[in-house]
């Protein structure tokens, strides 16, 4: 379990236990049985909306889904480690592209599981934004979190060509590194954002 994960479980039942010792004293409490209805409501409501709001803490990296498309902003390599039983993680800083390439303005830490392929496209990579130039990705190439037995048997059962195209499978979390002599580089030069164009002239 990660830090995050710790957080956000000692948060949620930590409002647990709040809201069962607001139970305890509503069964106790001489008020009418509408208002009683109303305080578990809407407890239970701020429940539900806190825990999901948990999962957007700042400071922390997301294992969820990369952007569609985004540009790379930074990244940190965190090789494995075999003593401390850490797999190693690829911290990625991104910002989500639209249609026509334009950020959004919003930069977002993502973590990918390590892999030894991918850490060195993310050092090249990273050394060419360092040298100005600018470098984007697409979700696609990567993968969505930390993967599942049954998502690496679905890697065995994706057709090949999809793996051969897209550098990895979305759904597992497992990035898989494009076969010798593929063109699959998960990170590629970004193009300058297409601007709308001019008003017509009066």
């Amino acid at each position: 379990m990660t830090s995050l994960q710790s957080v956000i479980l000692t948060l949620a039942v930590a409002y647990a236990v709040i809201g069962a010792l607001l139970l305890i004293v509503l069964v106790y409490a001489r008020l009418h049985w509408s208002l009683k209805a109303v305080a578990i409501v809407v407890t239970s409501a701020f429940y539900v909306i806190s825990f999901g709001g948990m999962r957007g803490l700042l400071g922390w990296a997301s294992t969820e889904t990369l952007p569609a498309n985004f540009k790379l902003l930074a990244t940190r390599i965190v090789e494995p480690h075999s003593l401390e039983g850490d797999p190693g993680s690829i911290y990625l800083w991104v910002e989500e592209l639209d249609d026509d390439n334009r950020p959004s303005a919003i930069p977002r830490a993502f973590r990918i599981p390590y892999s030894e392929a991918l850490a060195e496209q993310t050092h090249t990579a990273d050394t060419e934004v360092k040298a100005g130039h600018p470098q984007g990705g697409r979700a696609a190439d990567f993968g969505g979190g930390e993967g599942t037995i049954l998502d690496l048997v679905r890697e065995y059962i994706t057709p090949k060509t999809v793996l051969e195209t897209s550098g990895g499978d979305s759904t597992t979390g497992v990035f898989v590194p494009p076969p010798a002599g593929a063109q699959g580089s998960v990170f590629n030069p970004l193009p300058p954002p297409r601007m709308p164009p001019k008003d017509a002239q009066q």
